[in-house]
């Protein structure tokens, strides 16, 4: 039985060298009613991937001519929005941190259950446009804001650039600020992960330490976002500024 039904088809790119997992990965989606284009190496991957005509990108991070970050980082520059999983090592943490920290949308570590890959595909296309909102700016203090449009951290004149997921998380939270957000309720509101799903992933904490990088003056001892021990996290607004919302009642 399909895991998936969709009524419109989309089309997928993956990019992957190893021709076994290529061959199996193309006829599983395919199967699951996807239209699915590949690249066998990572400089065709990329000049495939640039042309903005695929719903999402699976791409492994070891390939020849050119490696999955590299990739990655490139289609950020020109599309942040572009739905992008990452295939990684079971056990290289710097690899999933890094591509993350890339733009990644999500990633999943081989070996893989391949009904766990469909589920997470789904996930995302699910939650790819969840972006498109009147929040413009969070005000965090006097002088630390975030440019939701924009995808940026400003203090003073010093600004540091989100990726979209990790604003998407920003996001919620700041909509859910009268209580701690569960990790759970991440992955279902967030990455789009139904709640009776079994995921094995550290996406949301490593969302959370690359956002406390960026927004926190001690990333150790957090002042915005906060860990609320055995509840989850909790955006913490200055209580003389404003998050501003033309439509306050509106949810992600």
């Amino acid at each position: 039985m399909k895991l998936y039904s969709m009524s419109e088809q989309q089309t997928l790119l993956i990019v992957e060298d190893e021709p076994a997992i290529r061959t199996g990965l193309v006829d599983v989606f395919v199967y699951h009613g996807f239209k699915v284009d590949y690249a066998e190496d990572g400089l065709e991957g990329l000049n495939k991937a640039k042309t903005g005509k695929y719903d999402l990108i699976i791409l492994d991070v070891m390939l020849p001519s050119m490696n999955g970050f590299d990739i990655c980082q490139t289609i950020r520059e020109q599309d942040k929005s572009q739905p992008i999983i990452m295939l990684t090592a079971k056990t290289a943490d710097e690899d999933i941190i890094q591509g993350l920290s890339l733009g990644a949308d999500d990633y999943v570590a081989k070996p893989f259950s391949i009904a766990q890959l469909v589920l997470r595909v789904q996930a995302v296309l699910r939650r790819s446009n969840v972006l498109q909102s009147n929040l413009e700016i969070i005000q965090l203090s006097d002088n630390r804001k975030i440019d939701v449009l924009n995808l940026e951290f400003i203090s003073g004149k010093k600004t540091k650039a989100f990726t979209k997921r990790e604003m998407e998380v920003i996001r919620y939270l700041s909509e859910n600020t009268e209580r701690p957000v569960t990790r759970e309720e991440l992955l279902t509101n967030v990455w789009g992960y139904r709640s009776d799903m079994e995921i094995e992933t550290r996406t949301v904490d490593i969302h959370i330490a690359k956002i406390r990088k960026k927004i926190e003056i001690d990333a150790k001892n957090p002042q915005f976002l906060l860990t609320v021990r055995g509840a989850g996290y909790k955006l913490a607004l200055s209580t003389n500024t404003e998050s501003y919302n033309n439509d306050a009642s509106g949810s992600i």
